[in-house]
């Protein structure tokens, strides 16, 4: 089923989408302006950057545990929000599980507490397919997979998930949860909100060596679904306009490895005609980090059957239109 965010265009709603200055939220947010919507911008620029700003939002630098946050709710008593502010990192959520619980399960609950308050009809999630199904035994993986939280960064979005379901059975708010696979594309930086594909082009663009992580049993590195930005984009926008709820995964249902992933990303650049040093050629193979799993894949037909989503675009295309973004930056 194709999907139908080329149709007609919304009515004049206001969204407050948090985290709206990251690399993700900031493509949702100029997905959502073009498509009509009034949009608010929450973001303390901790992962998030001024420069990813969509001029047409209202921006509050503000931290989602704040309380200032109840002001800006209650201020702007949008009818969506869609909350992409969070703390990413699955190697940090072991080191500092604290850190990882203030965030996104305390930071959440503040959001959803001053929603209430306003009416807010419907809150967008963005989850993880990777954390939440940890090591799946079925490859991709339905969202009928029992949860399998292996790490507190999983236990943190598990619990977001179940708070959006109190939520919804008291106070009467929709809610779509969105299990994101690897999201990559266009102002995806090495720092921050850091993922392999930008690290990588990055590495290679700069003449460094890149380090792959691999299991002995898995020696071209891990198993993943590599997802493009403007396909996220689509998912968000069909989860605002659509009258439905529920869990969705975001993917592709394709997995790679972690190697043939590199492969890509260096016959994109070598196709530029673009220097690239010998020594880079072959990356250097190291133990995985805490937190590393083996094999994630997600089975993406309910986003398609309900939500009327499909991704469009493969990886090369989106590995050569994330080169071009990142050409284009040093030029600038």
């Amino acid at each position: 089923m194709a999907d139908s965010v080329n149709s007609n265009r919304t009515e004049a709603r206001k969204i407050l989408i948090t985290g709206g200055a990251g690399f993700i939220g900031s493509n949702i947010v100029d997905g959502y302006i073009a498509r009509g919507f009034e949009v608010v911008v929450v973001d303390n620029l901790s992962a998030g950057k001024k420069e990813n700003l969509n001029p047409s939002a209202r921006f509050y630098r503000e931290d989602i545990r704040s309380e200032k946050i109840r002001e800006i709710i209650l201020d702007e008593r949008p009818h969506i929000v869609n909350h992409h502010a969070a703390q990413i990192s699955v190697p940090r959520s072991v080191k500092d599980p604290l850190m990882d619980a203030d965030i996104n399960i305390m930071g959440f609950i503040n959001i959803l507490e001053a929603s209430k308050e306003v009416g807010v009809e419907k809150v967008i999630f963005a989850s993880s397919g990777g954390a939440i199904y940890g090591e799946a035994a079925v490859l991709p993986t339905p969202e009928e997979q029992p949860p399998n939280l292996l790490f507190p960064y999983a236990v943190s979005k598990a619990t977001g998930e179940a708070y959006l379901g109190y939520y919804k059975h008291h106070y009467g708010i929709d809610c779509i949860v969105l299990r994101y696979a690897n999201i990559y594309g266009q102002r995806q930086t090495p720092e921050g909100e850091a993922g392999v594909v930008a690290i990588f082009m990055d590495n290679i663009l700069n003449g460094r060596q890149s380090i792959i992580y691999a299991y002995d049993d898995q020696p071209q590195g891990m198993l993943r679904d590599y997802c493009h930005v403007e396909d996220v984009v689509r998912a968000n926008i069909l989860a605002a306009e659509k009258k439905t709820t529920g869990v969705f995964n975001i993917a592709t249902g394709k997995a790679i490895t972690t190697l043939e992933l590199y492969n890509t990303i260096l016959k994109v650049v070598e196709e530029r005609d673009l220097p690239v040093d010998e020594a880079i050629r072959k990356p250097l193979f190291e133990k995985p980090r805490p937190g590393e799993l083996k094999r994630s894949c997600l089975d993406a037909k309910r986003a398609e059957s309900v939500l009327g989503w499909t991704p469009r675009i493969g990886l090369k295309e989106g590995i050569e239109k994330t080169l071009e973004w990142w050409l284009a930056q040093r030029v600038g």
